[in-house]
């Protein structure tokens, strides 16, 4: 789908991402940028379609009428490759991002996936709201007798969220004193609430 090849540029020769060809297209399914919004609709309504009823897709080409028809027919096809490769590239990194962080190691604190999903510019939320939108996915619930947030074993199943247990010293005793355990997000979750979220409306701070 993407490798990194050295390619020559004005500044010199430099390692740069490339995406395949099937890769640009499964990249523009999940994105929401406008021009790539429109190549979705154009898929759903008209390629696919087509292709179901009469087993190919066709568009008949106008034909210019004129040397200079042909040329801004030219021009105008340029300018949409452009701007759709243009609107790859934006979107190329922040997915490149995401999918190295949602293979990464280790766990985050609520608050920690909070700043981490705000990095994403469809999500702006706190650690507070995170905590609720966990609740209502069901992932974790507060228990009657302590009123703290505890995991659901079928989400810690899934491989989305765990709990880590947690201590500190008494600062006169000098004891060890056990702390409730804290609910913590794996990448694995950390990459389900992005899809989770980005399918909603923008969510205030809290």
């Amino acid at each position: 789908m993407k490798g990194v090849e050295e390619i020559n540029t004005p500044g010199g020769l430099q390692r740069m991402t490339v995406i395949s060809e099937a890769g640009a297209y499964r990249l523009a399914m999940r994105s929401n940028l406008p021009d790539a919004e429109r190549f979705q609709d154009w898929i759903a309504e008209d390629v696919i379609p087509a292709i179901r009823k009469t087993g190919r897709y066709e568009v008949a080409p106008a034909i210019p009428q004129t040397y200079a028809d042909a040329l801004q027919l030219a021009a105008d096809q340029a300018r949409q490759i452009e701007a759709q490769a243009a609107a790859l590239a934006e979107a190329a990194p922040a997915a490149e991002a995401w999918s190295h962080l949602a293979s990464a190691d280790g766990d985050l604190s609520v608050a920690e996936a909070a700043k981490n999903l705000s990095r994403h510019p469809q999500i702006t939320i706190g650690r507070d709201r995170l905590f609720t939108v966990m609740a209502r996915e069901k992932w974790i619930y507060r228990g009657e007798s302590h009123q703290r947030w505890t995991v659901y074993q079928y989400a810690v199943d899934r491989g989305w969220v765990t709990e880590k247990a947690s201590s500190h010293y008494h600062p006169r005793t000098g004891e060890l004193v056990l702390d409730p355990p804290q609910v913590r997000i794996l990448p694995k979750g950390l990459a389900e609430l992005l899809k989770r979220l980005t399918g909603e409306q923008q969510i205030a701070a809290a």
